[in-house]
């Protein structure tokens, strides 16, 4: 066959099966409206009407538990000169809003990639214990808080991400979010989950995730880490640096955790957002 015969006859069979296709994708679109889904996702269309990031920006800026930036970049590629940007980035797996996965507090635990993908969305109960944190820096959310939280909302679901809310998510760009402060010991100074709650969500609960506004699940001044040695073990996990808690309510959000797949890691930054 000439050389013009076979580009003639590629082209034939390339414009047909291009309109098969588009009739084909013509098709799927108008099955899927009049199947009601349009243009809304199936979470959306279950209930939920707004979506709010969780997340704080993970920066140089931004504090971190040890004091020393969590994040470096180095500028390998750069548009004037290469025609694109890309960094090669240094990072702590435990920096800005992050995950602790149970093998950050335990020998053999479980790695931040194999957290069950079904536990990362969660029914998320928000336990607001600004008033009290407000007043004291060191104060903790204790089993009282829980059982109030319960009191007015009910049983704590299966599944579900237990976030305290102190309030201090508003003080990430200043020192205060650290509370390192030489003339107070103890080191730092902010909010935490008391061992006794942690231990009333594992045996009373089926929670799979806890999460805290500040740098660490134990309060600031802790020694021990007693909350992380409690809840880690035990197969769940903790989400540290949590944003957004003041606008979302005490119950009925879905959170969905973003986090990183990793082999092998202890934690990692992830992309936080509440579904209301």
């Amino acid at each position: 066959m000439c050389d013009i015969c076979v580009m003639n006859a590629v082209k034939d069979k390339m414009l047909s099966r291009r309109s098969f296709l588009t009739a084909g994708a013509v098709g799927a679109a108008a099955t899927a409206m009049g199947a009601g889904l349009g243009s809304t996702t199936p979470a959306m269309a279950a209930g939920h009407g707004t979506v709010h990031d969780m997340t704080h920006t993970l920066d140089t800026e931004f504090p971190t538990f040890g004091g020393v930036p969590g994040i470096g970049y180095d500028k390998a590629f750069d548009f004037a000169k290469d025609g694109y940007n890309l960094y090669n980035l240094s990072l702590n797996e435990h920096t800005g809003t992050h995950l602790d996965a149970p093998l950050h507090f335990s020998e053999d635990g479980t790695s931040v990639d194999e957290i069950p993908v079904e536990n990362l969305v969660c029914p998320l109960c928000v336990v607001d214990i600004r008033a009290r944190a407000a007043e004291d820096r060191d104060t903790r959310l204790t089993p009282d808080d829980l059982k109030a939280w319960i009191a007015t909302n009910g049983p704590i679901p299966d599944g579900a991400c237990v976030a305290m809310n102190s309030g201090w998510a508003a003080k990430t760009g200043g020192p205060e979010f650290r509370g390192a402060d030489p003339a107070r010991p103890g080191g730092l100074h902010f909010p935490g989950f008391h061992v006794e709650a942690t231990k009333m969500l594992l045996e009373e609960t089926k929670a799979a995730a806890i999460a805290v506004d500040t740098l660490s699940l134990d309060h600031g001044p802790s020694q021990d880490f007693a909350t992380h040695y409690a809840w880690l073990p035990a197969g769940r996990y903790g989400i540290e640096c949590i944003a957004g808690l003041d606008d979302v309510p005490a119950a009925g959000a879905t959170l969905v955790v973003g986090a990183p797949k990793v082999g092998g890691g202890t934690g990692g930054p992830a992309r936080l957002f509440a579904m209301v």
